[in-house]
């Protein structure tokens, strides 16, 4: 039987849809943001953005989970718990935006993003931090996205979330040997 969000078989693909929500204005005021996408956003369209998100989650829970058991080795087994913790942290992200989602009417979204894999520590790892980046550089945008629309409870519920991503970033540029990379300029392209 069919879920809320339409599934009924969780190996199928399906389609991000919203339902009809009534602030479908689309706003032409641009603000300053990493990506230099629009800050002013319409309800509509931050839905969309939202499920971008969750499915971003997706993947990031997939990769912690297989990442943390196909990491072998004396000299990795402490990033390998770490990386168990950041999947059930993932997953409660995951849930946070779905509930986000539902509040502002639209249909939660069920594919996640592609999963990168190898066979070499570090390539996993750089995937994960690379995925972080990308990660942190997009729920900046939605907080400004949320503040612009005045939905300051959703900023609030995905400042704490940029909380828990920040700290994988540390942690898997630690891994690496690395310092964290600076996500306060501009992506380079």
């Amino acid at each position: 039987m069919p879920d809320r969000c339409g599934a009924s078989d969780a190996s199928a693909v399906y389609p991000i849809t919203n339902r009809n929500v009534s602030d479908k204005s689309s706003s032409t005021q641009k603000g300053a943001s990493d990506s230099g996408a629009s800050t002013t956003v319409s309800r509509e369209q931050l839905i969309d953005a939202l499920n971008e998100d969750l499915s971003r989650e997706y993947q990031a829970i997939i990769a912690y989970v297989v990442y943390s058991q196909a990491i072998k080795g004396a000299q990795y087994m402490n990033i390998a718990a770490e990386l168990e913790k950041h999947a059930a942290e993932e997953l409660k992200h995951a849930l946070i935006i779905a509930k986000q989602i539902d509040y502002l009417g639209g249909d939660i979204g069920v594919q996640p993003k592609p999963v990168k894999t190898s066979d070499k520590v570090e390539d996993m790892l750089r995937f994960d931090l690379s995925n972080e980046e990308e990660t942190i550089r997009n729920y900046r945008e939605r907080v400004r996205q949320c503040e612009a629309l005045g939905e300051y409870a959703i900023a609030e519920h995905i400042r704490e979330i940029l909380l828990n991503e920040q700290e994988h970033l540390t942690d898997l540029a630690t891994a690496l040997g690395e310092d964290p990379p600076n996500l306060s300029q501009p992506r380079k392209r």
